[in-house]
Order: C-alpha cells, then structure tokens, then sequence
C-alpha cells in the first residue's frame, strides 16, 4: 500500500500490451550532494538533483522510481512565505535495472553518510560515528504507530454516508493527498462548502479519508483523477461515499535512542518534505507534505526552520509529533482560499 504513488506511477509510462517500452540507457552516478543521470550514449545530463530534493525512493521489482522536488527556493524570505506561493512540483523518474534494490540501497546510503556529515559539521561527535550503525535494531523497537492501521483494517469504523443533493449542484467539498507514508493513500476531506450539500448531510468531518465515491474505490489514485470522480456527480441527486472518520491531526511517535541515528526525514519551514523509506520516521507516522504543528507537546506552527531543525536534530527518546496535510493546514489559518468541487 505504501508503494502504491510509485507503482501507479510506473503504470502510467508503461507501453500498451504488445508495444515495444521505449527506454534509454543512462548511467546513475550518487554522491552526499546529489544524484545525477547521464545519457549514456550522448553523455549529457538527463538529471541533476540535490541530494535533500530527493523525496522518495522505491524498487518495484527490478523498477527503481525516484521522486525530486522542484519549486521553490531552499530559503525562502520571510516576505514571500507569507504570499499565497505555488507548492513546489514534484518530478517522478523510472528506471529499469536487474540491481535496482541494490540502487535503492545506495541512495539511502548516502542520505545517511549526509546525515552523518551535517551531525559533525554541527559539532556533534562520536568516534563510533563513522561505523556501520546497527540501525536494524533500532528499526525492530520502532512499532507502526499510529490508530490508522486499527482504522482502515476494522470494517465496523468504515461508514457509508449519502448525500442528497440537487442536479447540477457540485458536492462541495475540497480534498486533497493523505501524503507519502500513509498506510492507505487516499484522498482526505480538507474543506467543506457549509451551504454545500456535503456539509448538509451532516456525516462528514475535516479529516475524513474518502475510500470510494458511487462504489469507485479511490485507494492508490492520483488526486486528479480523485477529483474527477467527485466532479462526476454533478449532474446526480445522489451521491454515496464510503469514508474512514479520522482526526485531521495525525499523532507520531517516533524512537530515537541517540542522535546519531538519523530520523529519515527532513523538513522546511514547518513541512516534511522528503522521508527514508522503511525508517523509524515512515514506521511512526511521518508523512510528505504535512505540516508539523506540536513537537514533544511544544506549538511549533510561528517557530523559525533553523529552530525546528535544531529541535529535531537534538531530540532523543520517544519523540512525539502532531501533523496535518499542509493543504488542510493552509485552509484552516485562511492562507488559501477553498476551490470546492
């Protein structure tokens, strides 16, 4: 299930049954600082990302898929971070190799050599550092957390909800990705129209994850096609939703016996931009694009980055984090205005 963004992504490039795959042959190079892509032919760049870009990284099967953010600035001002800013893009790159585990392994090799290298640079020493860390062990004590499991696999917390509502008139809702990390990716309910005929049903919450419209299962889709489906029922009276009431908060609790194991995520201002798959964070309940609100019961929603990084960077124990969807986030302070559909 986690996979699933990246496997509908492989989905979407694949040649029809009976086509040829069209493909290049390209040479992968990985450092601490970057990952770059030469044609191998040509030799030209095909791919150029900094290191803390790299968002996710998944092997399929002999398939390797690498996601890279592209936007905005690494340090934004403090003038344009108030502006209503566009979110940066994410690029999605499939490769095919015989050692794509084997690559997957490397890249996150080097995010913890980084890691280890930013902890020295930052005056944070160990002579044990530099040696192999059992992280293993470290993993096995790092229970998936989280009551999302206990939801989505208990059907008695599943609800059928309808919604009457005129011919013509839109459902009235605002929905948008549960994130990377998420046990079920689907779609969650962000906003609602209060004159809408979503709100006048009055069975649905802020934080309500939509498992099918009209009996389509939204699980695994891209959250166009999610919308699509929900701007498909505009000319119903009807509309039937099968939902998953959950909290728009999302509690994380993370086990980190010393600093020099990495969390395996990182953050800017305020958002989880990138995260190690199978580490301790995705385990606890880290996700992509969420807004991190509380750490360790401290309100960090007016707290400078280079304090929300030191925090994290220092942080050992049981560290305990609240999260929502930065989209959720956005709407709910009036940073941005609800498109309804």
């Amino acid at each position: 299930m986690r996979m699933m963004q990246a496997q509908e992504a492989v989905g979407r490039i694949k040649a029809p049954e009976g086509e040829t795959q069209p493909s290049t042959d390209v040479d992968l190079f990985v450092s601490v600082e970057k990952i770059m892509i030469l044609n191998t032919d040509l030799q030209e760049i095909m791919m150029d990302h900094s290191l803390r870009t790299i968002s996710y990284i998944a092997d399929i099967g002999s398939v390797l898929v690498v996601m890279a953010r592209r936007g905005p600035v690494a340090n934004p001002s403090p003038e344009s971070l108030c502006k209503n800013t566009r979110q940066s893009k994410i690029c999605c790159h499939v490769f095919e190799s015989d050692e794509a585990q084997l690559i997957a392994q490397s890249i996150g090799q080097a995010f913890q050599v980084a890691y280890m290298e930013f902890l020295k640079a930052n005056g944070i020493e160990d002579p044990g550092l530099m040696k192999e860390v059992d992280y293993q062990e470290v993993l096995n004590q790092q229970e998936i957390f989280g009551e999302e499991l206990y939801l989505f696999s208990n059907k008695e917390m599943q609800k059928e909800v309808i919604a009457p509502k005129l011919k013509g008139e839109p459902l009235g809702v605002v929905i948008v990705e549960s994130g990377w990390g998420s046990m079920v990716p689907t779609v969650v309910l962000a906003n609602m129209n209060p004159a809408g005929a979503a709100a006048r049903c009055g069975q649905l919450n802020i934080g309500d994850q939509i498992m099918s419209v009209n009996g389509v299962s939204l699980v695994g889709l891209p959250l166009s096609s999610c919308q699509n489906y929900i701007k498909a029922t505009k000319n119903q009276t009807v509309v039937k939703l099968n939902v998953v009431s959950c909290p728009p908060v999302v509690e994380v609790l993370i086990k980190r016996p010393d600093v020099k194991y990495q969390l395996g995520f990182s953050v800017q201002n305020g958002v989880i931009c990138s995260l190690l798959r199978g580490g301790i964070a995705e385990r606890g309940g880290v996700r992509v694009g969420h807004r991190i609100i509380e750490i360790n019961g401290q309100s960090v929603v007016a707290v400078p980055h280079d304090k929300i990084v030191s925090m994290l960077a220092s942080s050992v124990g049981e560290i305990t984090m609240k999260t929502m969807p930065t989209s959720i986030f956005r709407l709910l302070t009036g940073q941005d205005v609800p498109h309804y559909i």
